[in-house]
C-alpha cells in the first residue's frame, strides 16, 4: 500500500471489510470507556503524548478497541515523534476505510475500522520508506494484544 493507494481508497471507495460489527450507541456506551467512545464513536482526538503507547515497540498485534479486528502488526510500528502511536501498514488493506476530512480547515484522510466504523485517526504520506505512509492512530482506539 502507498499514498496513491490511500488517496484512491478516500476518492473513490474502500474495499469490502472481512465482516461487519454494528451496534447502537446504547450497546457501544457498555462497552467502552468515556473516552473510547468520545475517540471512537464521536470521532474524537486523544492528546499528544497521552499515551505510553507511543513509546512501546514489544512485538504484538493491534485490534480496534471497539470490534477486536485485528488492524496492525508492531513490525510496522515506528517513532513519529507526533504524539501518537503510527504504523506503517495495516496488517491488511480491507481493515481500514480512509476517508476525506476537511474539518479544521484541513485536508486529510481518515482512517477508521472497515468492520465497525470506529475512527481511529489519520492517514499521511510523511512516513518512513519504502512506501512512505504514517497511520498515525488514537492509541485508546487499539488495543494490544500479545
Amino acid at each position: 500500500m502507498n499514498w496513491n493507494d490511500v488517496l484512491g481508497y478516500a476518492n473513490h471507495g474502500n474495499p469490502e471489510p472481512p465482516s461487519r460489527v454494528e451496534k447502537t450507541e446504547v450497546e457501544w456506551k457498555a462497552v467502552l470507556t468515556a473516552e473510547q467512545f468520545r475517540v471512537t464513536r464521536l470521532k474524537g482526538t486523544e492528546r499528544a503524548f497521552s499515551s505510553e503507547a507511543c513509546s512501546l515497540f514489544e512485538p504484538g498485534i493491534y485490534k480496534c478497541v471497539c470490534c477486536k479486528t485485528e488492524l496492525f502488526d508492531a513490525s510496522s510500528k515506528f517513532e513519529s515523534g507526533t504524539g501518537w502511536p503510527s504504523f506503517t501498514q495495516p496488517i491488511a488493506e480491507n481493515v481500514i476505510a480512509h476517508h476525506m476530512d476537511k474539518t479544521y480547515g484541513m485536508v486529510r484522510i481518515e482512517t477508521i475500522c472497515n468492520v465497525c466504523d470506529a475512527h481511529l485517526g489519520h492517514a499521511f504520506p510523511d512516513g518512513p520508506a519504502p512506501n512512505g505512509l504514517r497511520f498515525c492512530m488514537n492509541a485508546v482506539s487499539l488495543e494490544k494484544v500479545v
